[in-house]
C-alpha cells in the first residue's frame, strides 16, 4: 500500500489514523486519548477531558464528535458501541 502522506506529520485538525472500541468503565483511562468519538447508538457518554473537566455529552449515531478524552464513564453513559478515533 502506498500512503502519499507518509512523511507529513499529523495534526489535531487531520483525519484519525486509528479507531478502537472504548468500553466505559468508571475506574479506568483510555489507553489512548481519543481526537474525536464515534457511536453506533444515540445517546448520552459522560468523558473526563484531557483538560480534567467531566461532561455529559450527548451524541449521534454515526457523527464523529470532535474532543479529546481520556475516560469514557460507565455512570451516565447509554450510547452504544462507542469507538475512539486517534
Amino acid at each position: 500500500m502506498s500512503d502519499t502522506f507518509a512523511n507529513h506529520a499529523a495534526g489535531l485538525s487531520s483525519p484519525a489514523e486509528q479507531a478502537f472500541a472504548i468500553t466505559p468503565d468508571d475506574a479506568a483511562d483510555l489507553a489512548t486519548a481519543t481526537r474525536a468519538l464515534c457511536v453506533a447508538g444515540n445517546g448520552t457518554v459522560q468523558v473526563t477531558t484531557l483538560g480534567g473537566s467531566t461532561a455529559t455529552l450527548y451524541l449521534a449515531a454515526g457523527v464523529p464528535f470532535p474532543v479529546r478524552v481520556s475516560r469514557v464513564w460507565a455512570s451516565g453513559t447509554t450510547a452504544t458501541g462507542i469507538v475512539g478515533l486517534a
